[in-house]
């Protein structure tokens, strides 16, 4: 598995941004009169031309409902939905496709952990352990579950940099802890979290390790063999593809043992009014006429994402990273939040006197577009005494000249409120 830190080499002769950046018909427009700079990949990421070709062929040439049809649409739609699941084996290297189970992103993902295999498996005054970088999708479940059958959240500290403070992370780690539940990459402050290490020490004590891939999976191959995680949650739509798509991968063993989270067609074997007999995983877990065309799409960008250099990549997005935050921390006034040792995308930054969402506001009237808030972070912000931060992320499509448009913006921004 590849976890890049800080790199300030430059991009591989062998990948050429700008000829990728053609791939992304978005890129080519202009926003209030200037070209779009898109620095919000990590809410959501542009979408290249074959996914968009995907979604048009699906709905105009081979669309019918999945699963229940022995005509010539239906079976060819089954299939093409079917194949992306072979797709996510080979892409993540896992050992069964039926492993993957399509949901709507990965904040369904972990809901579904917490509600089916939690809710099986835990009990009052077991622990949940995650850390204080997470967002509101690692908290908010495991509190409900905490809520429903009272077990113990616990969480991990991290120090003013953004690190995970290993010591105290161990430390907290006993024969309570029953799940283990991360991320791999943190959405508002961009750090890499140390995934083999915390998969290994929370198998050491007994528990579960699930892996929360949204920000992860973007800007890093994952081998999920390797990894030995137990769960690993993505989103589809910031990995190129469709929103309303993802996946959890569960090691077969686990998806086998647990109960299905939702009831309708589709999940089951057999029903009558006196008893239902369950499918088997995957179809377990998917009740109900599944967003056909969009995943089939998430297939299509899995490919697009299979031919790319992904070493080049890396070092071209750590790269620009690096190049961007040099550039930023040049600028007076101005505070990155969240300079961790090891990190990937993501630049969050407040300006003196200037309130993030203002900040957002006039980017904007540049054509650089940027989050303002908490990002689904609160805890962090307070943890770092502010009500949130403009963050600019990353995606495969960011060059050098994107940072200096973004600098260039910064300061036409405190210009206007000097």
């Amino acid at each position: 598995m590849s976890t890049p830190g800080m790199n300030t080499k430059p991009a591989l002769p062998n990948f050429d941004v700008e000829a990728l950046r053609r791939d992304f018909p978005i890129l080519a427009r202009e926003i209030n009169g200037k070209p779009l700079v898109f620095l919000d990949s990590a809410a959501s990421a542009q979408k290249p031309r074959v996914v968009l070709e995907s979604l048009r062929k699906t709905y105009e040439e081979e669309y019918a409902n999945v699963h229940r049809g022995v005509y010539w649409l239906s079976a060819t739609a089954t299939k093409n939905y079917e194949n992306v699941r072979k797709k996510l084996k080979t892409f993540f290297n896992a050992k069964d496709e039926r492993e993957f189970v399509f949901t709507k992103g990965t904040t369904e993902g972990i809901n579904l952990v917490a509600q089916s295999w939690g809710r099986a498996f835990l009990k009052a005054g077991d622990e949940v352990l995650i850390t204080g970088l997470e967002h509101h999708s690692n908290i908010v479940p495991w509190q409900m579950l905490r809520d429903q059958i009272g077990i113990k959240l616990v969480v991990a500290p991290i120090d003013r940099n953004g690190n995970l403070i290993w010591e105290a992370f161990e430390k907290l780690l006993s024969a309570k802890t029953k799940l283990v539940a991360v991320a791999q990459v943190s959405n508002a402050l961009g750090t890499i979290l140390p995934i083999q290490d915390i998969v290994r020490a929370g198998h050491a004590v007994g528990a579960k390790v699930l892996i929360d891939a949204a920000q992860g999976a973007p800007h890093m191959r994952t081998d999920l063999q390797a990894l030995d995680a137990d769960f690993y949650a993505f989103s589809g739509h910031k990995l190129y593809g469709p929103t309303g798509t993802g996946a959890l991968w569960g090691k077969k063993e686990l998806l086998d043992a647990m109960p299905p989270w939702q009831g309708g067609g589709d999940m089951i074997k057999s029903v009558s009014f006196e008893k239902t007999d369950y499918a088997d995983v995957p179809a377990k877990f998917e009740a109900g006429t599944p967003n056909i065309a969009d995943v089939i799409a998430m297939g299509a960008a899995i490919d697009y994402l299979s031919a790319l250099p992904w070493d080049a990549i890396e070092a071209h997005e750590a790269d620009v990273l690096a190049y961007g935050t040099s550039l930023l921390k040049a600028i007076p006034g101005l505070r990155l939040i969240g300079e961790a040792d090891h990190k990937a995308g993501v630049m969050s930054f407040v300006l003196e006197g200037v309130h993030p969402h203002d900040i957002g506001t006039i980017l904007d009237q540049d054509g650089v577009s940027v989050r303002a808030g908490n990002h689904c972070a609160e805890p962090v912000m307070e943890f770092f005494g502010v009500p949130g931060t403009a963050r600019a992320s990353l995606g495969m499509y960011s060059t050098r000249a994107e940072m200096d448009a973004l600098a260039a913006a910064i300061r036409k921004v405190q210009e206007i409120f000097a």
